[in-house]
């Protein structure tokens, strides 16, 4: 029997209930080992710098977002799986928004979208759902507008700041998101809108008592070892395997002790 989906409807009922699990995915491969695991996969703009080695994610286009949402899709059964809006393709108006989450639901078949910003995106977010479109916000730090930020820091420092998210937060809730990811914010005032407002609340960097927690699957297995924020934590070290065993095989090619007799075909010394 196919097993049934995690739909956007079922991640908003679980505020409160349960912790949402999610992890970013960016390949086949890799969406099937998390997806048992997980209630969302994040087909994030972030593979712009982890597979491409971009220093920023604004290069990153629709194009192969919609190419890697294909590809978690085709890796997964379970999850509820969400496509990054890459910079560019939404800010303009809500109708290039549409146009460009429109052909992103079609042509991945994903569950729906994520875009950065609160309550100057609040009327593009409605757009998009009044017209069936499911929309995770993002607030707090928005690495697509780190450069107007003044580089990656910790949001919500002093009143002003702290003021503003929470205007974004009440902005993106009633716009329609689903949930709303919190990165990068201070911890108090995570905790504070996770209680304030009625959808999930998704921290990176921000809150234990948010709804639910997401980090980039390479940084949690060190994968990706250009930086390591200080929110993260790594569960396993895979890129030192990945190195040892690039060395081993290395060293058995130049000693010709790989391929073996056991590898080829046709070798009648396997037998001997």
């Amino acid at each position: 029997m196919k097993q049934k989906r995690v739909t956007v409807r079922d991640i908003r009922q679980m505020k409160g209930r349960q912790p949402v699990v999610m992890l970013t995915a960016y390949t086949t491969p890799m969406a099937r080992l998390l997806d048992p695991h997980v209630d969302v996969l994040l087909v994030g703009d972030s593979l712009g710098m982890v597979l491409y080695g971009m220093d920023t994610t604004l290069g990153v286009t629709l194009d192969m977002m919609i190419l890697h949402g294909q590809a978690v899709m085709r890796g997964s059964r379970h999850a509820c799986v969400i496509v990054d809006l890459p910079f560019g393709s939404y800010q303009e108006s809500p109708a290039q928004a549409f146009r460009n989450s429109a052909r992103v639901m079609a042509e991945a078949g994903v569950a729906g979208v994520k875009l950065e910003g609160g309550a100057e995106m609040a009327e593009t977010i409605r757009f998009l759902v009044s017209r069936g479109i499911p929309v995770l916000a993002h607030i707090g730090l928005q690495p697509q507008s780190v450069h107007a930020l003044g580089g990656f820091r910790a949001q919500g420092k002093g009143q002003d700041e702290e003021d503003a998210i929470r205007r974004d937060a009440r902005a993106v809730v009633e716009a329609g998101a689903f949930g709303v990811v919190v990165e990068g914010t201070m911890e108090p005032l995570a905790r504070a809108l996770t209680a304030e407002i009625a959808i999930p609340t998704i921290g990176i960097g921000a809150s234990p008592a948010c709804d639910g927690q997401v980090l980039v699957t390479e940084d949690v297995v060190g994968l990706f070892s250009d930086f390591t924020p200080k929110f993260v934590k790594r569960y396993a070290e895979l890129g030192d395997q990945v190195s040892a065993a690039a060395r081993a095989y290395a060293e058995e090619v130049r000693s010709r002790k790989f391929p073996g007799p056991e590898h080829c075909f046709g070798d009648k010394a396997k037998s001997r």
